[in-house]
């Protein structure tokens, strides 16, 4: 089986100075795990080859702009980023996307929300359909957050939703682990950077 880049595109999520650097807001609980697991690097490698064979990517910001924007305090996640919003601010050092990622965003799209799923409080799912776009893969930080959010988001709204395992991870092994898991039932099913990228030989 083939796909057609034409009708593909890759949602990069949450690849932010915020959720991936020691640095960012998030930086205790998910810095070291992402620098152990490569998976920067990987995600690269990847949107780079999905690039060079045509599939478009989508970068998505967790951002609040003043004012508050679309988020909403219903969990402890969006309490605790309604509480430091600043540091959420779309001009913010925390809320830029990684220095490995901005080159590669500056040729595709990006979208801000101030929601969990990467599809929510925006116009990002009727500009996909509008191309014709009917399938996703799926990277970012973390599994079992955004990445999980998304995918089960997008399979809702009928997109076919594939989690890339080797360019998304999260806090705990046992998390990651447990969202793919989780993700196999409720998407299209995981699949590697490698088989994706088959999808398209």
């Amino acid at each position: 089986m083939t796909y057609d880049p034409r009708t593909a595109a890759v949602l990069a999520l949450h690849w932010q100075v915020n959720v991936i650097k020691p640095e960012g807001f998030f930086g205790a609980m998910l810095g070291e795990p992402v620098a152990r697991s490569g998976v920067v690097e990987r995600a690269v490698r990847f949107h780079e080859s999905m690039r060079a064979v045509g599939v478009p990517l989508v970068f998505t910001r967790f951002t609040v702009p003043v004012g508050g924007g679309g988020l909403v305090r219903n969990t402890g996640f969006m309490n605790a980023v309604g509480d430091a919003q600043e540091a959420f601010r779309p001009d913010a050092p925390g809320a830029q996307l990684i220095p490995e990622m901005r080159a590669l965003a500056e040729v595709d799209r990006v979208v801000d929300n101030q929601k969990l799923s990467g599809l929510a409080g925006n116009d990002l799912p009727r500009w996909l359909a509008g191309r014709g776009i009917g399938t996703l893969f799926v990277t970012g930080v973390a599994t079992n957050l955004t990445v999980e959010q998304t995918a089960r988001h997008g399979t809702d709204l009928g997109f076919t939703v594939h989690p890339v395992s080797d360019c998304v991870t999260a806090a705990t092994d046992e998390a990651h682990e447990m969202s793919l898991a989780n993700m196999d039932l409720a998407t299209a099913g995981r699949l590697t950077s490698e088989q994706a990228l088959g999808l398209f030989s």
